[in-house]
């Protein structure tokens, strides 16, 4: 059937290829930055007051100049950091075990279905900011085609995730964690096996589309503005020379 073939290459050869893209384009962007002509005579954009590296840890994560000037971006920006790299975590025990997440015992994922709405909600704030003045000036059609990408993924994610948790139809729904790890690890692994415990499920469809929207945000991801995030402690450091 084509809906076999089309949802074995989303789920299987295009995770190799998202992730190669991904790989590729950091590698790009990294020489780009690497090569490209320095600037001379500029001087620090911040004070040196205290350590260096104390300054650009606290300049990344805790962003104190986006706080003084818009406290609500700061905020939700701080929220969505917090609750992306909590979903990483639980991405993570989706691929193998590992004893120190589970130091306090809990379900997969962490949070019990709140992380993906957090995530949709100040994804959606990252969207909707753009339409306003004076960010829709500067922004182009990949900035808002990106967070859409990002959305959905999250969206249907957290269907799966809010589905097999609290529906009545959890065990039509549900799929186990170790089947979701024998197809990860299997990716890992580069032995890829899709179980007849995910692909006969009637949770396929969201599935497929989960991992689509994915696998399209880590392509375009390196040729996007969110690709700041690898090079914030460099941007940071820069400033602070």
């Amino acid at each position: 059937m084509m809906w076999d073939s089309v949802s074995y290459f989303i789920l299987v050869p295009m995770v190799y290829m998202a992730f190669a893209a991904l790989i590729i384009g950091l590698i790009y962007k990294l020489l780009l930055v690497y090569f490209s002509p320095g600037m001379k005579g500029i001087t620090p954009v911040f004070p040196q007051k205290g350590p260096k590296l104390l300054g650009i840890i606290t300049d990344a994560f805790f962003l104190p100049t986006t706080f003084k000037k818009q406290k609500i971006f700061w905020l939700m920006i701080l929220i969505f950091h917090i609750a992306f790299v909590l979903l990483f975590v639980g991405h993570l025990e989706l691929i193998a075990e590992f004893k120190w997440i589970q130091v306090v015992p809990h379900q997969v994922f962490l949070g019990a279905g709140a992380i993906g709405i957090v995530l949709m909600i100040t994804t959606l704030y990252f969207l909707f900011r753009r339409f306003g003045h004076p960010y829709r000036r500067i922004s182009v059609p990949e900035d808002y085609i990106v967070l859409l990408v990002l959305f959905f993924c999250i969206m249907f994610g957290s269907i799966l995730h809010l589905a097999d948790r609290y529906s009545d139809y959890g065990s039509v729904l549900h799929v186990g964690v170790q089947s979701y790890r024998s197809y990860l690890w299997g990716l890992f692994t580069f032995q890829p096996d899709l179980s007849y415990l995910i692909s006969e499920t009637s949770h396929f469809t969201i599935l497929v589309l989960h991992v689509l929207f994915a696998n399209i945000f880590l392509i375009m991801f390196p040729f996007t503005k969110m690709v700041h995030s690898v090079f914030t402690f460099l941007a940071h450091n820069r400033k602070r020379m």
